[in-house]
C-alpha cells in the first residue's frame, strides 16, 4: 500500500536531493514555469497576480528547482520568475533554456546558431537578474549547425562564468554521448511520464552516469486514469490523486529523476508537491509499472 510520510510545511523536502554536476544539490520535485504564460505559450499569463502567488508559493513549499526557457512568452516567463522571486533564496536554482526561437505561438524552431546562443544567454541573465545560470540547457540540438559549435558557444560561455552547468533537452543516446565529448552534461530534459516511456535508454543512461533526468509533462496520466483504470482504482483506495500516483511512480523509478510539473493554480501546484509526501510500496509501484 502507499505510505504517507509525515506532513511538513515544506513537502518538498520529503522528495530528497539530487547534486546538479555533483555541486548543486536541489530537491527532486522541482516546478516547470511554462503554463505561466499565454496561449500558445505566448505572452502574458491570464491572470499574472496568481502567477505571482504561484512561484512563491512553490518555494514555500520547498521547491528549489525552477525550470524555465527563454522561449517561454518569449522572455515573459523569465522576467516574471524575476519579479515574483528576485533576489532569490540561497538554495533556489533557476534553470533556463536556450536555442529555440518564436515567431509566433505554438511555433518552435530550433536556431543553435553560435551568435543565437550567446544572444539569448545574456538576454536570460538580464530577465532573471542573474549574473550567471546555474543550468542552462540547450532546448533543442539544431539539425542544421554542427553540434561542436552548438555546444562550443555554451562551453566558452561557460569559461566567461555566465554559465555553471549545462544540459540538454529532447535528445537520444547517441547526441548525449556526442554532446559529452564536448561539454560536462550534468542534466538531460526528455518527455518521459507513466504512460509514455519512450525515453527509457536516456533515462538508464543517466541514472548510470549520475545524470540528472528532468521528465517533462510528467503527470500525463492517458488511459491509466481513465474511470476503472489502475490509477483510478490506486487513487480511490489511497486517497491520492491519478497526478499524485503519476509522481510518486517518478520519484520511486530512479534517484537521478526530477520531476517538474507545471501549473497556473495554487491548489493545483499545492496538491502536485504533496505528491513528495507518498511512498510508493514494492507491489504498488510494480503494479503502476506494468499497468504503463
Amino acid at each position: 500500500m502507499i505510505v504517507r510520510t509525515q506532513s511538513t510545511t515544506r513537502p518538498a523536502d520529503a522528495s530528497g536531493t539530487f547534486a546538479l554536476g555533483g555541486d548543486l544539490p536541489v530537491n527532486r520535485l522541482g516546478y516547470g514555469a511554462m503554463q505561466l504564460t499565454g496561449p500558445g505559450v505566448w505572452g502574458e499569463p491570464r491572470d499574472p497576480d496568481e502567477a505571482v502567488r504561484v512561484l512563491r508559493r512553490a518555494v514555500e513549499l520547498g521547491v528549489t528547482f525552477i525550470d524555465t526557457a527563454d522561449a517561454y512568452g518569449p522572455s515573459v516567463n523569465e522576467q516574471l520568475i524575476r519579479k515574483a522571486l528576485h533576489p532569490y533564496a540561497d538554495d533556489l536554482v533557476i534553470a533556463t533554456k536556450g536555442g529555440v526561437s518564436r515567431p509566433g505561438p505554438d511555433d518552435w524552431r530550433p536556431d543553435g546558431r553560435p551568435e543565437f546562443l550567446r544572444e539569448r544567454l545574456e538576454l536570460s541573465l538580464r530577465h532573471l537578474g542573474l549574473e550567471r545560470v546555474d543550468l542552462y540547457q540547450l532546448h533543442r540540438i539544431d539539425p542544421e549547425v554542427p553540434t561542436a559549435e552548438q555546444l562550443g558557444a555554451l562551453a566558452e560561455l561557460q569559461r566567461e562564468g555566465k554559465i555553471r552547468h549545462i544540459g540538454l533537452s529532447e535528445v537520444t543516446v547517441e547526441q548525449l554521448e556526442e554532446a559529452r565529448a564536448h561539454v560536462d552534461v550534468v542534466s538531460v530534459q526528455n518527455l518521459y511520464n507513466l504512460a509514455n516511456r519512450s525515453a527509457e535508454d536516456v533515462l538508464d543512461y543517466a541514472e548510470a552516469e549520475n545524470i540528472a533526468f528532468i521528465p517533462w509533462f510528467p503527470i500525463a496520466t492517458g488511459e491509466l486514469a481513465r474511470p476503472g483504470g489502475p490509477l483510478d482504482a490506486a487513487s480511490r483506495v489511497h486517497g491520492a490523486s491519478p497526478a499524485q500516483l503519476a509522481l510518486a511512480w517518478l520519484l520511486r523509478r530512479s534517484p537521478v529523476m526530477l520531476p517538474i510539473p507545471g501549473t497556473s493554480s495554487t491548489a493545483h501546484l499545492e496538491e502536485n508537491v504533496a505528491a513528495a509526501l507518498l511512498r510508493l510500496d514494492d507491489e504498488e509501484f510494480e503494479t503502476l509499472t506494468a499497468a504503463g
